[in-house]
């Protein structure tokens, strides 16, 4: 029964590694991901160079703010982006896969949220209908002097607000696409997001810039993505005072707008006050879009005035062609290989074939995946560091080959030369790919730009590289060792003993048995 399970052992370990790389691929088939994202030479993408409009720019403040860009657009997952200075008072943020529009918003969102309370709702383009006009503080004047912020007022002012008759007249003409005046102590006319609403809110009652933290995701028994933020210091009383007041009102009165570059992300409802400083941004969010809002609220506002003063779209033809040269360079290294391994090793060059194509099914399987889970792009030198990685494979298989044979002449048996001369070439695989795999790590940490994604590749197909050596080329020899063709030393299997200079009895662990013969007849 020992016996039985040990000659079982070789292909459940196969069958392990094949179920691995088959969920793999069976992922990608639910996010219906196919490709690998493609770094800015490859893909193309967009550059924007900011130029700072402050009179003075220190350098620090121009540090900070370049750290900030790249924050934002890390934390959105866009892989192989590059954000730099450039002189005393520019940026410049370079990044694939990303379309104009959303790049200059990117970097240049303020994240300046305000809290606002609704006085009137209405469908975008219809004029709602009057209401009362009550007792209160006198709104700000229809046109306001351009910059002009207006003074923040108390949150019993803010809720004591009432619309004037100008308010509404001016509301009730009011479209989505028109800009308004924004002022903190002034009514604010503004639709949401779908732009199928519109509402006539109340002076800002809290401001956004004593956001502590931002985080998105999907509450535990809901379906739509929200934004969760915490307030710090007296933002989070004025919150708990504003929820309170609005609590038990008439709808939408009893609601309150979160408002952000003028446009509403959400108006909730509130049945009880909200202390703690906690407050949820719902609407209607994508996984993506509620990444994207967390995202710059988090990373705050910007601590200089920028402005584009060039937005240019990079070409991938160029890295198309150059992607191409690699390609065929790196298939005529395979094909090298490869005829090498056939002409010196012939039937042992289809181990080196399988494994070849396993190795490569698992990087770019890999690829794709951490494209989508940790936003890796792939780019030219993360390509130069795939193509390196075909040399350190081989170099195992010759490592592990050359000690079946040299295990072989010292006189043991083919299926013993497998198992021996696999355990001792495996500290020498190992340490071989330990050292890769060091080097991948100490110039990921060290390099900038695209190198990041060579040093990226080395390590991930090292480690690819190990899996492989352990879970499919050894097993593979254990299973091709109790086949007649490579067990008995087939002179085309890599593995004939008159090229080794062995007998056929020795390769086949018959040594002991014609020597008691041969005493038994003298």
């Amino acid at each position: 029964m020992a016996t039985s399970s040990r000659k079982s052992r070789p292909a459940v370990v196969l069958l392990m590694l094949l179920v691995v790389i088959g969920i793999m691929f069976a992922i990608m088939a639910g996010t219906r991901t196919w490709t690998p994202k493609l770094g800015l030479d490859l893909q193309g993408g967009m550059t924007i160079t900011l130029n700072a409009t402050n009179k003075s720019v220190p350098a620090e403040s121009l540090e900070l703010a370049k750290n900030i860009i790249q924050q934002r657009v890390d934390g959105l997952g866009v892989g192989e982006a590059s954000v730099a200075t450039q002189g005393d008072r520019h940026i410049v943020v370079s990044a694939p896969n990303v379309q104009r529009d959303d790049l200059v918003e990117l970097v240049g969102a303020t994240a300046e949220l305000a809290f606002r309370p609704v006085l009137a709702t209405a469908p975008a383009g219809a004029t709602p209908p009057p209401e009362g006009q009550g007792p209160g503080l006198p709104t700000a004047p229809p046109t306001p002097e351009q910059g002009d912020e207006g003074v923040k007022l108390s949150i019993d002012q803010v809720l004591a607000y009432q619309p004037t008759e100008a308010d509404q007249s001016a509301f009730a003409a009011f479209e989505c696409d028109t800009k308004t005046p924004d002022r903190l102590d002034a009514a604010f006319f503004a639709c949401d997001d779908a732009k199928t609403t519109k509402f006539l809110l109340a002076p800002v009652a809290i401001t956004g810039k004593q956001v502590a933290s931002a985080s998105s995701g999907i509450p535990q028994g809901e379906f739509a993505p929200v934004v969760t933020l915490q307030f710090k210091g007296e933002d989070a009383t004025a919150l708990a005072q504003l929820t309170g007041a609005l609590a038990g009102k008439q709808s939408p009165q009893d609601q309150f707008a979160i408002v952000l570059d003028g446009v509403v992300q959400s108006n909730a409802s509130v049945t009880n006050a909200i202390t703690g400083g906690n407050a949820q941004i719902s609407g209607n969010f994508t996984e993506a879009t509620a990444a994207s809002l967390a995202n710059v609220l988090k990373f705050g506002s910007l601590p200089l005035t920028f402005e584009p003063s060039q937005v240019e779209s990079v070409s991938a033809t160029l890295g198309g062609e150059q992607l191409r040269v690699g390609l065929i360079a790196g298939l005529i290294g395979l094909a090298i290989v490869m005829a090498y391994c056939f002409a010196y090793y012939r039937g042992l060059g289809f181990v080196v074939l399988g494994s070849l194509l396993v190795a490569a099914l698992a990087t770019y399987a890999s690829m794709v995946l951490l494209g989508s889970a940790v936003g890796f792009s792939l780019n030219l030198p993360a390509i130069a560091g795939a193509i390196v990685a075909i040399g350190i494979t081989a170099d195992s298989f010759v490592i592990y080959f050359e000690r079946i044979r040299d295990e072989i002449r010292d006189g043991r048996s083919l299926r013993s030369a497998i198992d021996t001369g696999w355990v001792k070439a495996r500290p020498t695989i190992v340490v071989a790919d330990l050292v890769s795999l060091l080097s991948a790590i100490v110039l990921f940490i060290l390099a900038v730009g695209g190198v990041k994604g060579f040093a990226f590749t080395l390590g991930l197909t090292t480690l690819i590289d190990l899996a492989v050596i352990f879970f499919f080329t050894h097993p593979l020899m254990q299973l091709l060792g109790r086949t007649k063709f490579f067990g008995e030393g087939h002179k085309l299997s890599g593995l004939d003993p008159t090229h080794m200079g062995v007998s056929r009895d020795s390769l086949l662990g018959r040594r002991t048995r014609r020597t008691t013969r041969i005493a038994q007849e003298a």
